[in-house]
């Protein structure tokens, strides 16, 4: 018996490079310097991830500004006052918006995935925005001479070059991070707003192969950010009908933090199709308390009693850093989650397998 165990992306920057970024803001520090620590934080990820035993590495999203905001760091005539997101502790986030088109990515996810092939011979995953979170980015009065259905073609083109850049470069697997997903259902209770963000998304899905689109995950949480979130009072009932509309081959959905873990079981096994593996969260990312492998492998067994375990993996809540300023999580306490999440899925391998015997 094997069940799949994958990161989400982001993991804690070292010390060094969250002080060059902010020395690189600031005017201080020199694109080539900053690079080079960019450079050996991948590195130091890359090695710390295979030490916890990890078969699928990522880059940790070490050189990226943020989760969202990488294709278009540098992009001509941004202006700051976008959608405000608020979470749950007060602290809020905002997006640029667009001032003038075409939109063009400034950086594509593959000189990532280029980066992170230096270090090691094992797969990596690369985590790339959705068309979707970035759709936010035209403002609601519009741009003359640019129209939102223009801005919505060139957005689909630029989000699919992002993912075939992904696959070009040598990913074993490209995740769509799909965070606003519950947030759109707490704006629009109704489903409409995330019924348009998922046939945007599936635009972007539907320009790649089938063997690819098994390749292609979802990755849907209640945000995180600083140990809080924006859209955990949003239950997995209301979303998961639709989300699993999505034409890709693989979820990552956020578990451990979830307070009705069987509404969220029930929720899954009801909508799950028959060709989808759906990987649950089964470690904390917002609370610093390291669990046990014994732990993680009593939620993956309790998780084994409602969802088929060939259609199911194991992954964290959510990243563990998705902003560059997000230091709320020590980078060793990440790793040692990561660890945990390893062994405890390697465990739960050995015991349902047992168990499966004797059944």
């Amino acid at each position: 018996m094997h069940i799949q165990t994958e990161s989400i992306g982001s993991i804690p920057r070292p010390f060094e490079l969250i002080i060059g970024l902010r020395a690189h803001a600031a005017g201080h520090l020199n694109a080539e310097d900053l690079d080079q620590l960019v450079e050996s934080a991948v590195s130091d990820t890359i090695k710390s991830l295979e030490h916890t035993g990890s078969t699928i590495l990522t880059d940790g999203e070490q050189g990226k500004p943020s989760f969202v905001t990488y294709p278009i760091s540098g992009l001509p005539g941004l202006d700051p006052g976008g959608v405000v997101i608020p979470f749950k502790d007060g602290h809020t986030r905002q997006l640029p918006r667009i001032t003038q088109g075409p939109f063009r990515y400034q950086t594509y996810s593959g000189t990532y995935v280029s980066r992170a092939k230096k270090f090691t011979r094992l797969p990596i995953k690369q985590a790339v925005i959705s068309a979707s979170a970035l759709s936010l980015l035209y403002p609601q009065e519009g741009i003359a001479g640019y129209s939102r259905d223009q801005f919505l073609q060139d957005l689909v083109d630029e989000a699919a070059q992002d993912i075939r850049s992904c696959f070009d470069a040598g990913a074993h697997k490209v995740q769509i991070d799909f965070t606003e997903a519950r947030l759109s259902l707490k704006l629009d209770p109704s489903g409409g707003l995330l019924r348009s963000f998922i046939d945007l998304n599936n635009q972007v899905i539907s320009r790649f192969s089938p063997s690819e689109r098994r390749r292609i995950g979802i990755h849907s949480c209640p945000g995180g950010d600083h140990d809080s979130t924006h859209s955990e009072d949003i239950s997995y009932a209301d979303l998961l009908p639709l989300l699993f509309d999505l034409n890709a081959g693989q979820f990552y959905l956020a578990y451990a933090a979830e307070k009705d873990k069987p509404s969220v079981l029930s929720s899954i096994r009801e909508n799950l199709p028959p060709d989808r593996v759906v990987f649950l969260g089964v470690t904390d990312v917002n609370h610093p308390l390291v669990e046990t492998p014994e732990e993680i492998f009593q939620t993956i067994r309790q998780a084994a009693e409602v969802i088929p375990i060939q259609q199911l993996g194991t992954t964290d809540d959510c990243g563990f850093s998705p902003f560059t300023d997000d230091d709320s999580t020590d980078r060793i306490i990440a790793f040692a989650k990561i660890k945990a999440r390893v062994e405890g899925t390697r465990l739960a391998e050995s015991k349902l397998d047992k168990l499966s015997l004797v059944l």
